[in-house]
Order: C-alpha cells, then structure tokens, then sequence
C-alpha cells in the first residue's frame, strides 16, 4: 500500500515540475488531487478489511486528474502522456480488482500492480524534457522531513497517559536523537550533492529512470525505515526496562538500517561518492537487536544512537556541506 501511495505522490513531483499550478485551471484540479489522496488517506487502516474499493476508487481518482493535469503541458504530447497514464490505470484496475477479489488473489493481484511501477519509467519518451532539479529535491526532501517528524510524534502518542520517569524521558530524548542524526544524514548536504547530480544528467530514458529508482525506490525504502522506527518508539516509551519481542528490536535496529541502505542506494544511483562510516552505521544499528530482545528497549536505544552517532562524527560531515563534500 506504502509503494502505490508514495508511487502517485513521486507522479505528482514529476507533474509539478512540467505543470506548475500558476494558474486558477491548474490549481483546482490539482485541489481535487489532495482531496482523492485524503479520502485514500482515511481508508488506509481498513482498506484490506472492507474500504479497498473505496481506497481503490479514491486511487483511480488520483491518476485520471494527474493525467490530465500532465495533459496541460506545453512539452507533452498526448501520446506521450498516455505512454505512462495507462500503466498507471493498469495498476489502479489491478488494486480495484484485487479488493473485490479478495483471499490470496488479492496479494498477488496487488503485487502484479507494484510490478508495473518498475516498467513504466522505461515506457517516457526520451523527447519529454527534464525536471526543475531545486524543486524536485524539494518536494522529496519535505516528505522525509514530514515523516522524521512524525516520528517524533509517535514518541508523544506512546508517551500518552504514561507517568513521567526518568527513564521515559531517556526513551524520549534518545528517541528523538535517532531522528535527528536520520535528519543529519539526509540533510547534511546530500541533498544539495543530490540537486548537482540531476542537474548533470541529460533527459534521455536511462537518465530518466535512474532519477525515478533515486527517488522512488530509495526514498520507499527511505520512508519504510522510518516508519519501522516510529513503531518500534511508540512500544518503547512505555516499557523501557522490558526487553522488546523480536518484531519490535528488528523494526528499531533493522528501521534504522534500512534508512541508511536506502540512502546509501539514493548515493549511488545518482552516482554519488560511498560513505564507508555510514555503511559501518547500518551494521551497528542491526547488531543492536539482541540487545533490545535480551536487555531492554533502552539498552537497544542508547546503543542505537551512540553507534549511529559515532559513525557520523567520525565521517566529519558539517552541519551545511558543500556540493562537493565527499
């Protein structure tokens, strides 16, 4: 569900970038857009439990108004927007589909809609043009933002009608610890590295889809990490002696990996330079999980963010890095 969501809202980049809303013709659909991935957003905890077609309906919405909202541009043709708009609408068929299906069909109904996600890059004429690199990395960028912050949040709904101990708030700073030092490894400057390699690139269809695996296949992995931690975080907060079941030390060490394996991916598909101490990080935070299953949510913590910490102090990145920081 995370993939086909984050896959409409990278469309939508790629469209405000050829299509700028400056206009009152744009701007209301484009409205319309935000109001179907709202009603989406609301169906999401039941969308495999009794709303999918709803969800389905909502997805479906989405993708008409950003194909002809693309239509609206200068550079496009209407062949070429439907070379990508129909596999859009495959996908879209194949999630209304699987919700009314149902039962294991609709895994594998879903996982075919995933699978055309990675052919459809392949399918934009070489002819369309380039994307705005400052806005692009932008909007990216304001997603993860977004969801470090509401990792944060999680802490405080975790902290909810809790007493407020010592050792709650250790979970709560060093919880918040973890974000930033996420926070520091994307916004230390590798956003503006980022913005230097689109800019380098030539708009041909192998460029092309090296920026949509940069910022859609990275990034999901990106934003799952996130997600993985803010979970971990909320269980935490409120039982920080206890040690953490298995699912839960995974989702906070393995969260935190998969945040740093992600980036790492995002690196070297713009082809950027290898950050060893970053790598060591997402070792580190992985061999922190028998501490949170044999120790304490804390222990795991505490380990998680002196070893992330440690790894980006010794890389030596500033808190603003230049486009040519290695």
């Amino acid at each position: 569900m995370l993939t086909a969501i984050w896959w409409m809202y990278a469309e939508f980049a790629w469209l405000t970038n050829a299509v700028p809303p400056v206009r009152t013709a744009l701007r209301l659909p484009l409205m319309a857009g935000m109001a179907a991935f709202f009603v989406l957003s609301l169906t999401i905890p039941t969308a495999f439990d009794g709303d999918g077609v709803v969800f389905a309906c909502a997805y479906i919405a989405v993708i008409a108004i950003h194909t002809v909202l693309y239509m609206q541009s200068a550079r496009w043709s209407i062949a070429g927007v439907w070379s990508f708009a129909r596999m859009n609408l495959v996908a879209a068929a194949l999630i209304l589909a699987a919700t009314i299906v149902g039962g294991a069909w609709e895994y594998v109904l879903w996982g075919l809609a995933v699978s055309t996600f990675v052919i459809t890059p392949w399918l934009v004429p070489e002819e369309a043009g380039w994307i705005q690199p400052s806005h692009f990395v932008e909007r990216h960028g304001l997603v993860v933002m977004v969801a470090l912050g509401e990792s944060v949040v999680a802490v405080g709904i975790g902290a909810s009608g809790i007493e407020i101990t010592g050792e709650m708030l250790a979970v709560a700073v060093l919880g918040l610890v973890v974000s930033a030092e996420l926070w520091w490894v994307y916004f230390g400057g590798d956003d503006k590295e980022a913005e230097g390699a689109l800019r380098s690139m030539t708009p041909t269809r192998r460029e092309f889809y090296a920026a949509n695996v940069a910022y859609y296949w990275a990034h999901l992995l990106i934003l799952l990490g996130i997600i993985c931690d803010a979970a971990a975080l909320e269980r935490a907060i409120g039982h920080p002696f206890d040690p953490l079941d298995f699912a839960r030390a995974l989702a906070l060490g393995g969260g935190t990996a998969l945040f740093l394996i992600g980036h790492a991916f995002f690196r070297r598909t713009l082809k950027l330079p290898w950050r060893p101490w970053r790598a060591l990080a997402a070792v580190l935070a992985l061999a922190t999980i028998p501490l949170g299953t044999e120790v304490s949510a804390l222990a795991q913590l505490g380990a998680l963010a002196g070893g992330v910490g440690i790894c980006l102090a010794l890389e030596g990145v500033p808190a603003e890095a230049s486009p040519q920081t290695a």
